[in-house]
């Protein structure tokens, strides 16, 4: 997993509940840093950076796809 990149950033922990079950249904390997520490004290979350999506690089494009996909362009957010 050292070779692991950031696909995307999110502040709360929250916003990648349906994002990781979209990615396990997908047998995407990947983790999230800084996850434990946002669940613990979710103002700190700013400090360390955000929630980072760590994924492989070869996975990358079908990753973005997926987090597209949840941005409907609609006033309700899901990511």
């Amino acid at each position: 997993m050292k070779d692991f990149i950031t696909a995307a950033v999110f502040n709360y922990p929250h916003e990648i509940a349906i994002l990781k079950h979209l990615l396990k249904e997908e047998e995407i390997q990947h983790y999230f840093e800084n996850e434990t520490i946002a669940d613990l004290m979710p103002m700190y979350s700013y400090a360390n950076g955000g929630i980072k999506l760590k994924v492989h690089p070869d996975d990358l494009n079908i990753v973005k796809e997926i987090i597209s996909k949840l941005d409907t362009g609609t006033n309700l957010k899901i990511v």
